[in-house]
């Protein structure tokens, strides 16, 4: 139903930008469709974010619960109770296939966390040391060398040794350790944007600095930061099990990938059950969210977009 003042040109116009607002809203859905691999490797990510959210409804018993009668029990075994352990129980009895479920939980949290406050760092040094330069460069870029010159495995493996295990440490120390790639690429991005027109333009009405760096040039440059933050969340998965199979990372009594392949490494010959779940899981993870960032990564070019 048209207004009764308006005029077929007005109509016209009002249906042209309908369709372009539903043509913005499926550019997305679409082109990620169009490539089977980023379809199949978002539909793996969607099933562990369901797994995550709802570990305590869909998991089979109870992850920490420890009977010894029924230790080391092969996939498909049945208990006397009728419960069958669809990938067996490990070495305290507890059910495998429960302590995957939550380990998603726990691998997406330290993920995710980590990535929320290196990004912020990162983000924040790499505006200020572009935008103003001279000695406040020099010194975060001194920083950032010095930080690069340790592995990062091994500067958390170190701090990590010192401070204790625990969820919230390690999700500390992964985002303290892993803001210098965001501060150097933010660096360049604000490099090259703050001598462009719209920045001297801003500057040329006297807005003030901090104005001009979080209205004029942040948005600007977020297409890196995302995907940056995508690789970031599959390499803190990668770190927290490598850390948690260390024995520094989360306890031994939080559910989680890392702890195990921790716990199942001296029985890998008998019970092969107990690290392949969890290998497979972070395997397929960490796969689909580096494929995910790539295409993420080609859809934010736009000298690629129509080649999506």
């Amino acid at each position: 139903m048209t207004d009764i003042g308006s005029t077929p040109e007005m109509q016209v116009a009002s249906d042209e930008e309908g369709k372009a607002q539903r043509s913005r809203r499926n550019t997305f859905s679409s082109r990620l469709f169009r490539s089977k691999a980023a379809t199949i490797s978002a539909v793996l990510l969607l099933l562990v974010v369901i797994a995550a959210l709802a570990a305590q409804w869909i998991s089979p018993s109870d992850p920490s619960a420890i009977k010894i009668i029924q230790r080391l029990k092969p996939p498909g075994y049945t208990n006397g109770a009728g419960t069958t352990f669809w990938l067996g129980t490990d070495a305290l009895g507890r059910d495998v296939l429960s302590r995957l479920i939550f380990g998603a939980r726990v691998s997406l949290v330290v993920g995710l966390s980590a990535v929320v406050i290196s990004g912020a760092i990162g983000l924040l040094v790499g505006l200020l040391s572009g935008y103003f330069g001279g000695l406040v460069d020099d010194i975060f870029m001194r920083i950032c060398d010095i930080q690069l010159s340790f592995p990062t495995i091994l500067l958390a493996l170190t701090i990590m040794a010192v401070l204790g295990s625990g969820l919230d440490k390690l999700i500390l120390v992964l985002g303290l350790t892993g803001w210098v790639q965001y501060g150097r690429i933010v660096r360049s991005q604000v490099l090259s944007l703050k001598n462009d027109e719209f920045v001297l333009a801003a500057r040329a009405t006297g807005e003030r600095q901090w104005r001009i760096i979080f209205q004029h040039i942040l948005p600007n440059i977020w297409s890196p930061v995302i995907i940056i933050a995508s690789f970031t969340v599959a390499s803190n998965i990668v770190a927290e099990a490598s850390l948690s199979f260390l024995g520094v990372g989360v306890p031994p009594s939080v559910p989680s990938w890392g702890t195990m392949l921790a716990d199942g490494r001296q029985y890998i010959g008998v019970a092969d059950w107990l690290t392949v779940p969890a290998g497979i899981a972070i395997s397929l993870t960490v796969l689909s969210i580096n494929i995910l960032g790539d295409w993420l990564r080609d859809y934010l070019d736009p000298r690629l977009k129509n080649l999506l």
